[in-house]
């Protein structure tokens, strides 16, 4: 089977980590980088010896060696770029989120589907093995019947021009969701404040709502002095603390609850629970996998390609992720009032 030949576009924050791992990947040739700016353009050359260093993202896409286009550029770019790469007949991985508008999202899928080509969001928190291992003690019924996801990803800028708080930091959270549970959100309530005039909101917090009793809160901010990647997913069975800052035991599984009973008194017509007092047991944290989540979502971008796998984070994911970003920015705007999704 022939080398996969691969262009990026866009080489700033993103896109070298994007470039350095498609270098070393086997059966792929990264053959050309594009970027509008002179000094990255040149940053990518003394990276990059033996690949074009293209100003036009026009001509990377035209090129008949490339099979396959990565995108990093700014989101309200995003559906320019992808949909002429797959008019052109590339296959497409594209920075989260992957379009600024459900809509236009909804247009990429079918662009890719009609010609049969790949279409990838990159959402890579499923790629890791801690979100992995998550999924597996999840979906395994090891901590029971899920009750809550409770997040919080706060830091010190990088502030986006473009894109708000929630575009920037709560699409990772939205993704793992996406990835790890089986049921989908009908509402979602935001509130968040711009603390700079003419700027994006900088602080946001998002509630969403299940047709079950499963609830899901997430708190987002640029203005932290510190930086915290900590979720909590709470079971009827066992707890999981997610720290994705921390080097050695991310995942940490509680085995703590309510152990709960039921009273059929005289005084009492209904059925009801009575809190019978509190579970607390052992706690361990299970094996990671310790592989570069980047390089294994990129080695499966290229095994779709290749027709041996179906993408974990496929078009229909970006869509679903950018329909609960949409219905967010619309609470927002009504002050946190519930839009239903």
């Amino acid at each position: 089977m022939s080398a996969i030949g691969c262009g990026i576009v866009g080489y700033g924050y993103w896109g070298p980590n994007l470039a350095r791992t498609v270098s070393e990947l086997e059966d792929v040739v990264l053959i050309s980088i594009a970027d509008a700016s002179p000094e990255r353009r040149a940053l990518a050359g003394r990276r990059h010896h033996g690949t074009d260093i293209l100003a036009s993202a026009e001509k990377l896409i035209a090129d008949p060696r490339i099979d396959a286009v990565l995108i990093a550029t700014p989101v309200s770019s995003h559906y320019e770029l992808a949909s002429a790469a797959l008019k052109a007949g590339k296959h497409v991985l594209v920075e989260k989120p992957i379009c600024a508008s459900s809509a236009e999202a909804a247009r990429l899928i079918a662009l890719a589907s009609a010609r049969n080509l790949v279409l990838m969001v990159d959402h890579t928190f499923p790629y890791t093995g801690a979100v992995r291992k998550v999924k597996d003690l999840v979906s395994s019924g090891h901590i029971g019947r899920p009750y809550y996801y409770d997040s919080v990803r706060v830091n010190l800028g990088l502030f986006q021009k473009d894109v708000s708080v929630i575009w920037d930091l709560a699409v990772h959270d939205l993704s793992i969701m996406d990835f790890v549970f089986d049921f989908r959100p009908t509402a979602v309530s935001c509130t968040g404040m711009n603390h700079f005039a003419d700027q994006p909101e900088d602080v946001a917090y998002l509630t969403l709502y299940f047709s079950d009793d499963f609830i899901a809160h997430l708190h987002v901010n640029w203005l932290s002095p510190v930086k915290l990647r900590r979720t909590l997913i709470g079971g009827s069975e066992k707890m999981i603390v997610y720290d994705d800052l921390e080097a050695y035991e991310k995942v940490r599984v509680h085995d703590k609850g309510l152990i709960v009973g039921s009273d059929n008194g005289d005084k009492e017509k209904v059925r009801q629970l009575l809190l019978r007092g509190y579970r607390s047991g052992d706690v361990w944290s299970p094996q990671i996998d310790p592989a570069e989540a980047l390089s294994l979502e990129l080695a499966h971008f290229v095994r779709c390609i290749q027709g041996f796998e179906v993408p974990i984070t496929d078009g229909h994911a970006g869509h679903r992720v950018v329909c609960v970003l949409e219905a967010a920015e619309k609470s927002l705007m009504l002050r946190g009032a519930p839009v239903e999704l």
